[in-house]
């Protein structure tokens, strides 16, 4: 039996993730516009006023037709909404579409669960020598290589750096995506070799807000410690008042320079 839910439930549910974000609805409207910019199709445009109207219970998308169709013609919801141009596997793909200010973690699924059978029965010796990816994994979606490998891992986390977050830049840059171990939500004390055997952290901040760096406890603060080459400063935070250690970042993947939109012509 299908359940209901009352009209102004799922627009408070979308609006709490808005919220998470620190989005106003005019951002949301104008990251909207370079999505169909990007599909060069209008139909991805979001205005305001409906996400407004979409939040307070006065408006709703007609998916509730889509769900009564797949349920008559025994398929996949995704199936019919591919139909339509609506492909939701590709989400992964396309991430780096729209990139956001804040460090937050992340939610949407970065991998498919056919996609982590598909991985788990390929040999470690495959993922051990260098190759090209698509030829590594034909039929999986683009991913960075430590994601894939941890595909079949339950109890991590991921995370995403703000693109206005340069605390570890240049070793984790903003934009980047991480992978977090919950388990080791500690701060190990330490002398390291070197900045790439330092533990990072990610850290939830009040106000859910989120931030990631090397920590250090001192006395009732716990200090976030930049890289040396950035431009942000030591942050001295009450502890564990206004932060708690989400977990360590064991893994990441980051653009190490920007694709031009018109690829450059060869001189011959």
């Amino acid at each position: 039996m299908l359940g209901l839910r009352s009209s102004s439930e799922p627009g408070k549910s979308l609006r709490a993730k808005r919220e998470r974000l620190h989005l106003s609805i005019r951002r949301v409207e104008q990251l909207s516009q370079k999505i169909a910019n990007e599909k060069n199709d209008p139909a991805y445009y979001v205005p305001h006023n409906w996400i407004c109207d979409l939040e307070n219970g006065k408006s709703k998308p007609r998916l509730a037709k889509f769900h009564s169709l797949s349920l008559i013609y025994d398929c996949d919801i995704n199936e019919i909404l591919a139909l339509f141009g609506l492909k939701v596997l590709d989400l992964g793909k396309e991430r780096g579409v729209v990139t956001l200010p804040h460090t937050h973690l992340s939610s949407l699924p970065l991998v498919h669960s056919t996609q982590s059978s598909l991985v788990s029965k390929m040999s470690s010796q495959a993922l051990d020598q260098t190759n090209l990816v698509h030829r590594m994994f034909q039929g999986l979606s683009e991913m960075a290589l430590f994601l894939v490998r941890q595909a079949g891992t339950p109890d991590v986390l991921y995370g995403y750096v703000g693109t206005k977050d340069y605390t570890l830049d240049p070793i984790i840059r903003p934009g980047a995506f991480v992978q977090i171990d919950p388990h080791q939500n500690k701060v190990i004390r330490g002398v390291w070799s070197s900045e790439h055997e330092r533990p990072v952290y990610f850290v939830e901040l009040r106000d859910n807000r989120y931030a990631i760096g090397w920590c250090e406890i001192e006395g009732k603060h716990l200090l976030l410690v930049p890289s040396p080459k950035s431009p942000v400063s030591i942050r001295h935070l009450r502890y564990p008042q206004d932060a708690e250690i989400v977990g360590r970042v064991v893994g990441f993947a980051h653009r190490i320079v920007q694709i031009p939109s018109d690829p450059p012509t060869l001189s011959t």
